[in-house]
């Protein structure tokens, strides 16, 4: 019996002790949890990472030189964020616009934004110029093969002075705001004016000399918008082959636009002039200046995208012309129609039929665009 009695004694002992380190343990590994637990800053929580992907097919029967081809239009690799009062944007593009053996990835955003008053952002780093409605819209919801012919030349794309590709961006710092709200809170009025280097992405000034862009426009009803732009600058280091030496060219611009976006329904219009010589070829980062093309350039488009199956299926028409020298004899216009097809808000199909008339050759040609287009 004593034996028994020792023996159960020994038992709740050993439980008691077992019981002992388990709590201990436990408790460790609280304190081991609670010492390696790292409180993230609110700032990395609110990163968002985003991009899209546009794959392209493309044909034209220009007399002599047919083309026909698969073509990677574009990437684009996104970060955005916000740091209290701010938000800042980080954007990285891939294309292979420039050609063979050429670089095809850049910084094409990188800024940050003070928002706390709706009537007055701070904007700072490279970004979308302040100029005309067309330049700041998204290449997909931009609803075309391209953005106007008189946007790629005069709103700093494949610019008409030879500034590179830079997608309509400079670096610089804008000033914004939206004023008066009505009884429903929707402003009236909007106000841009930015400074910037001049000579596009990823470039210092060339010459000291700022080039500066405003713009205003109207709200009256939803959906509608009536403003005009103007740019006054320069571009440093133009080669000039008359005086052999390098030279600022000037650059006096305006725009005046209209449209309407409400209800999957879009319609805008937009006419654009330029006064300041232009570079031997458009585009490509050239540098050098070509008298023979003139000091003015001017250009305009119009189009409408209409929903045939809300929700999946427009219908769109675009009329544009671009005057390389403001004369009727070096104009180029395009007729297009063409239909958007939405398998999902993040993956759609695009199909658009041209035809072209190019007055310096007095001929006409067909052009075809297919493309696919995703967001992730």
């Amino acid at each position: 019996m004593k034996r028994l009695t020792w023996l159960f004694a020994l038992l709740i002992a050993s439980v008691g002790i077992a019981n002992a380190e388990t709590v201990a343990e436990v408790e460790e590994t609280q304190a081991t949890t609670e010492k390696a637990t790292i409180e993230v800053p609110a700032w990395v929580k609110n990163i968002k990472f985003s991009g899209y992907g546009m794959l392209q097919y493309q044909g034209e029967d220009t007399e002599g030189a047919h083309t026909n081809t698969f073509n990677l239009r574009l990437a684009r690799f996104i970060l955005d964020g916000k740091i209290g009062d701010f938000d800042w944007r980080a954007q990285i593009q891939g294309t292979n616009v420039t050609g063979p053996g050429q670089p095809t990835v850049q910084l094409v955003d990188l800024y940050a934004e003070w928002r706390k008053y709706p009537e007055f952002k701070i904007r700072a780093g490279q970004f979308k110029r302040a100029f005309t409605f067309e330049n700041p819209t998204h290449p997909i919801t931009q609803g075309w093969y391209s953005y106007a012919m008189v946007i790629n030349n005069l709103s700093g794309f494949g610019d008409r002075t030879g500034e590179k590709s830079s997608g309509g961006r400079d670096i610089g710092i804008q000033f914004s705001g939206d004023l008066f709200p009505n009884a429903n809170g929707r402003r009236l009025l909007h106000y841009q004016i930015g400074v910037y280097n001049g000579e596009g992405v990823n470039e210092k000034d060339k010459d000291n000399r700022k080039d500066i862009i405003g713009g205003l426009w109207v709200m009256p009803i939803k959906g509608l918008r009536i403003g005009a732009f103007g740019w006054t600058g320069t571009r440093g280091g133009m080669y000039d082959p008359v005086i052999e030496k390098t030279r600022s060219v000037e650059k006096n611009r305006y725009a005046i636009s209209a449209e309407y976006d409400k209800d999957e329904y879009t319609f805008r219009a937009e006419y654009l002039h330029s006064q300041g010589w232009g570079a031997e070829k458009a585009g490509n980062n050239v540098r050098q200046i070509d008298y023979s093309k003139g000091d003015k350039a001017d250009g305009w488009y119009a189009f409408g995208i209409v929903p045939v199956i809300k929700g999946k299926l427009h219908a769109k028409a675009r009329y544009q012309t671009y005057r390389s020298q403001k004369e009727w004899s070096t104009s180029k216009s395009m007729y297009e129609i063409g239909l958007n097809y939405y398998f999902s808000k993040n993956l759609q199909l695009n199909a658009e039929y041209g035809l072209v008339n190019e007055r310096s050759v007095n001929k006409n040609h067909n052009f075809v665009d297919v493309e696919l287009d995703f967001r992730f």
